[in-house]
């Protein structure tokens, strides 16, 4: 296998990840800029130089790997993946900035028997969201803002190829998470849940998950040398989300966090 890639972390044993113990590994790159990332490592696509948290010294995350290394490195859980049902789950970052890199893994994890999830925001041509999702078992993606514009202008880009990604998993029935980030002055209103809840109804998705605004994320602005334009704003928690949560159910539509 000669195809790689730069990654910028691999965690072993995780168990958020996907079905059952999973071995994580993050791809850097990512065209969108959400202001609220919690992964602000991950955007870049190349290695960059972050201070380390306890010594304050600077290093460099992210490393080029082979496709080869990558499965030798998830093939020594094997046996947790199949006590658990889990396996690889491939997250960043956005997976498909590294389109090729990507699906080289997860077709090699198939051809070994893993079961294989993918994090991913749903921005990419559709034509390589279709070829990747073949070898893909299980799908965590979201949808930032029902309003293309206002996706725009938060996020970098538009979401029109998002929902037709999205829609093409629904429709084709892969076991696919879909989420909302629910964030502070951007989609947190309860005008927003109907939009939101309206165009579920006409996309026929009837299930979405609720993932509160949090702060995760804020110290490592600061390790990279970057700006936080989320300074001060409070976290969310399910509790604070309940009348947000109602709306969804109001449309007959499973809403869970």
């Amino acid at each position: 296998m000669t195809e790689s890639g730069i990654i910028f972390n691999i965690q072993h044993f995780s168990l958020h990840d996907g079905p059952g113990i999973r071995t994580t590994v993050f791809l850097k790159g990512c065209p969108l800029r959400c202001p609220w990332c919690s992964n602000p490592e991950s955007q870049r696509k190349t290695p960059e130089t972050i201070l380390n948290a306890t010594t304050k010294l600077p290093e460099i995350i992210g490393e080029k790997k082979s496709v080869s290394d990558i499965i030798d490195e998830v093939l020594k859980d094997k046996d947790f993946y199949e006590e658990s049902g889990g396996g690889l789950t491939l997250s960043g970052g956005e997976i498909f900035a590294q389109f090729q890199f990507a699906k080289a893994i997860l077709k090699a994890a198939k051809e070994k028997g893993i079961h294989t999830a993918i994090e991913t925001t749903a921005f990419a041509k559709h034509e390589n969201f279709v070829d990747l999702i073949q070898y893909v078992d299980f799908i965590y993606t979201d949808l930032k803002h029902y309003d293309s514009l206002k996706h725009a202008l938060t996020t970098g880009v538009k979401n029109n190829i998002i929902i037709k990604n999205i829609t093409y998993a629904f429709q084709n029935n892969k076991q696919i998470v879909l989420r909302i980030p629910v964030i502070p002055n951007f989609n947190d209103s309860l005008e927003d849940a109907k939009a939101f809840s309206e165009l579920f109804q006409k996309l026929h998705i009837n299930e979405v998950q609720l993932l509160p605004f949090h702060q995760f994320g804020e110290k490592k602005y600061e390790l990279l040398g970057r700006s936080y334009e989320m300074t001060g704003i409070a976290n969310y928690h399910p509790e604070d989300l309940v009348d947000y949560q109602q709306i969804f159910l109001d449309h007959h539509i499973h809403c869970y966090f």
